[in-house]
């Protein structure tokens, strides 16, 4: 498989995961207790900080974006096993960024074998 195919995916699963974070956390269940712009704030800034490299293929960015992912990975699974009522948002966190960990992934391992 080409390493393009790779890229695309991972930029699609990331934009994907950020539009699913972002209507999760402001219109499908706000938060209650805290304020909104601290959830995004908290939610969304580590998933920002590679991203810059990862549109230009930055090879260490799109390592860095790989792990970053798993911070998101981590999360869909505790709200899965944690909060009955918002499930499928976060088996559908869990399935986006796993698919931005590999894709990434495999972009960086294709890319270093060329």
């Amino acid at each position: 498989m080409k390493r393009i195919y790779f890229y695309y995916a991972a930029v699609f699963s990331f934009l994907c995961l950020f539009a699913l974070l972002m209507s999760w956390n402001t219109v499908l269940a706000p938060s209650t207790r805290y304020p909104t712009a601290l959830v995004l704030l908290f939610s969304i800034t580590p998933l920002l900080l590679p991203f810059r490299g990862l549109l230009q293929g930055n090879l260490k960015s799109c390592t860095w974006m790989s792990y970053v992912s798993l911070i998101y990975f981590t999360h869909g699974v505790l709200e899965a096993y944690a909060n009955s009522a918002e499930r499928n948002y976060a088996l559908l966190e869990i399935m986006l960024s796993l698919t931005l960990c590999f894709s990434a992934g495999f972009y960086v391992y294709k890319a270093e074998k060329q």
